[in-house]
C-alpha cells in the first residue's frame, strides 16, 4: 500500500515535531507516543521513514552497513559494491521473543553443517532506520530494557551456544501505546528521550479534513501523494539542513541555565531532563535554520522532553503538561 505523505498528517504537530528532532539527532534516545488509538502514531512514524531519501550499504551486508564500516561488521562483506536502500522501517510484533529481536545461531546449519552462524535480528535491520514498537507498555519490560540500552549505545552485543557476536544497531525508536492499557515503568519511560500525547482531533473541521484526505489517497494513492509532493521535499531539505546545521549549533550558557532551572522547577528525576532539552533545542533550533539556541527553542521542546520525567507529588493532582507550562510561565513570563 502507498504511504501516506508525512505533510499530509492533519494536525498532532507535537508529535510531527518530536520525529522530526529525531530524525535530525538521532542521539536523542527515541520517541515515546501515549495517546488514543487511530490518532496516526504508526502512520507519522513510517511516512517520516519513507519520505528519508535512500542509504548507500554493501551489497551483501545483512547489516546494512556503510562502506567504510566493512572492517567492524560480522559479515565477510565480500562485494565490493554499494547499493541504495531505503531507510529500514521495522516493526516489532508484541509477542517478540528476544532471539527474534537481537540475532540467534541459525540452527538449521548448526545441525546440517556443523558451522556456527549467526541470524540477524530485528535489531539489525533496523540499522540506521526506525524501529517501531506499537503498544510497548504491554511489552516485557526485559525486552524494552534491551532495546533502550542497544539504542543509547548503538551496538548490538549477542552471546549464543559459544557464539558471541558484536554489530552496530544505531536506529530511531519509536514506541506506542494507549496508556488505559497499562503504563510503562517510570525508570524505562525516563529513558526515552522525548514523550508525546496525541488525542483524538476534536474541531469538526480537523476531522472532516482527515477524511477527506484519507478519501482521496484511498481512491487515488499515486496522485494524492504527487499532490503533496512539494511539501514532502521541502520537509526532506528541512532535515537535511538541519542535519547539517546541527555540528556547528552552539548552545549559549544562559540557555543551559535556563535549562537547569525548569528542571529544578518542575523536579525533573536525575540529568537526563538536562541533556534531552539542550540536544533537542540544539535540533530544533537546526531544523528552523537558526544559527543557535535561544530560549524560545527550549520552552518549543520543554513538554516533550520532560513530562515523562516529572516526581509524582500527591499535593498536586494536575498532570504533567500543565506542571510544565505554569513553570515556563513563572521563570520566562
Amino acid at each position: 500500500m502507498a504511504r501516506f505523505p508525512f505533510s499530509a498528517i492533519v494536525g498532532q504537530n507535537e508529535m510531527k515535531d518530536a520525529l522530526l528532532i529525531a530524525a535530525v539527532e538521532p542521539a536523542i534516545g527515541g520517541v515515546m507516543v501515549f495517546g488514543d488509538r487511530g490518532t496516526g502514531k504508526s502512520t507519522a512514524a513510517r511516512a517520516l521513514a519513507q519520505l528519508l531519501p535512500p542509504i548507500s550499504a554493501v551489497e551483501d551486508c545483512r547489516f546494512g552497513c556503510l562502506p567504510e564500516e566493512k572492517g567492524t561488521c560480522p559479515d565477510p562483506c565480500t562485494s565490493g559494491r554499494v547499493r541504495k536502500r531505503p531507510v529500514p522501517f521495522v516493526d516489532l510484533p508484541l509477542g517478540a521473543t528476544e532471539d527474534r529481536l537481537v540475532g540467534a545461531l541459525d540452527l538449521e546449519r548448526a545441525l546440517r553443517a556443523g558451522e556456527k552462524v549467526f541470524e540477524p535480528g530485528l535489531l539489525a535491520k533496523a540499522h540506521r532506520g526506525f524501529l517501531y514498537i506499537d503498544e510497548i507498555n504491554l511489552l516485557e519490560d526485559h525486552l524494552v530494557d534491551l532495546l533502550l540500552d542497544v539504542a543509547a549505545s548503538g551496538e548490538n552485543v549477542v552471546e549464543r551456544e559459544g557464539l558471541s557476536v558484536r554489530h552496530r544497531a544505531r536506529f530511531v525508536l519509536v514506541g506506542s501505546g494507549n496508556p488505559e492499557e497499562g503504563e510503562l515503568r517510570p525508570q524505562l519511560l525516563d529513558r526515552f528521550g522525548l514523550s508525546v500525547e496525541v488525542r483524538t482531533p476534536e474541531a469538526i473541521a480537523d476531522r472532516v479534513e482527515i477524511m477527506r484526505r484519507c478519501a482521496a489517497q484511498e481512491a487515488d494513492a499515486e496522485s494524492f501523494a504527487k499532490d503533496w509532493r512539494a511539501a514532502d521535499e521541502a520537509i526532506l531539505k528541512q532535515i537535511a539542513r538541519g542535519r547539517k546545521k546541527l555540528a556547528t549549533m552552539t548552545v549559549p550558557d544562559d540557555v543551559l541555565e535556563d535549562a537547569a532551572s525548569l528542571c529544578i522547577a518542575v523536579g525533573a528525576d536525575g540529568l537526563r531532563g538536562e541533556l534531552t532539552l539542550m540536544r533537542a533545542a540544539k535540533a530544533m533550533a537546526a531544523l528552523k535554520g537558526d544559527k543557535a539556541v535561544r530560549r524560545d527553542h527550549l520552552i518549543a521542546v520543554a513538554p516533550m522532553a520532560l513530562r515523562h520525567r516529572l516526581r509524582r507529588d500527591v499535593l498536586d493532582e494536575t498532570g504533567s503538561t500543565v506542571r510544565i507550562a505554569r513553570a515556563l510561565d513563572e521563570l520566562f513570563g
